[in-house]
């Protein structure tokens, strides 16, 4: 049987919803399973109840969408075992899930008005039930329209480029304010939790570890479909010089991902989930 520790569903932004992760977990022999949704915890309890229905052991997680202000690079902080619906979660989280839901808004305005043939309530129909709108549902309805046929493409990067080294934005870019990594990991740890740095290779977070651990950081994300060989050396040798758990998971969002993977395709052993358990017990203590 497979762990697969970074999981999302339809309430953020991956285009499955719970019930059909759950069926394409025991297509894939994955009995761990770690449900972590952007910035909230909605629906954990009942995902929890039912994957012991179906013999699938949810792992309630989150992961948030946070900021490294010092090196101005995006961290995502995945939290493990943590309790839904805690008040340092949601005043963290809150108001980023109303300003992104806003930005959306904004993005799908802008579309209009520079002449693609789109709606408001077209996209609102594909983060039904979600916490708000993604660029993924976007894109999903210019994809309706005709556009483009993939999610993640040339149409993306024209529409949702910050304009970097002088280039003009995108003219859908709105750009978003994101919470403090090192709030990210005290609120994790409030609600419970243990605080894991997701896939530092993606957004080049390596630097900023020694200052993550010292805020309560205790994991790192060995294996992710983003990293190869050299990013998961990398993130063991930090993970041996700070004592962090090594996880792992496929960071699946169904039909929404940035490039194909499977669940269960990143497994880092059952014994990963032991070392997430003693940890989050010895930070009771």
């Amino acid at each position: 049987m497979k762990v697969d520790l970074h999981c999302h569903t339809n309430i953020s932004d991956c285009s499955l919803s719970f019930n059909e992760v759950i069926e394409l977990s025991l297509k894939e022999e994955v009995s761990h399973l770690a449900i972590t949704n952007h910035d909230t915890t909605k629906g954990l309890e009942e995902m929890v109840l039912g994957g012991k229905e179906r013999g699938v052991e949810i792992i309630p997680g989150i992961e948030i969408s946070a900021y490294d202000f010092v090196r101005k690079t995006r961290v995502h902080i995945l939290g493990y075992f943590i309790e839904p619906g805690h008040s340092a979660i949601e005043e963290l989280c809150s108001p980023l899930l109303k300003e992104r839901h806003q930005a959306s808004s904004i993005m799908v305005s802008n579309l209009i008005q520079a002449g693609y043939n789109i709606s408001w309530e077209q996209v609102l129909k594909f983060a039904e039930g979600g916490t708000g709108v993604y660029k993924q549902h976007i894109m999903h309805g210019l994809i309706e329209s005709g556009y483009t046929q993939t999610i993640y493409g040339e149409l993306y990067k024209k529409l949702f480029s910050r304009g970097q080294d002088g280039e003009t934005p995108g003219v859908a870019y709105v750009p978003i304010e994101y919470v403090d990594a090192k709030s990210a990991i005290e609120a994790i740890r409030q609600a419970g939790g243990v605080p894991v740095l997701a896939h530092p290779g993606q957004y080049n977070n390596f630097d900023a570890i020694p200052e993550l651990v010292e805020s309560g950081l205790a994991g790192i994300e060995v294996w992710h479909p983003w990293h190869g060989r050299d990013e998961e050396e990398r993130a063991k040798q930090y993970a041996i010089q700070y004592n962090l758990i090594m996880t792992g998971g496929s960071d699946f969002h169904g039909f929404y991902g940035e490039k194909e993977v499977r669940l269960g395709c990143k497994n880092p052993g059952l014994a990963c989930i032991d070392a997430l358990k003693a940890r989050k017990e010895m930070m009771i203590r």
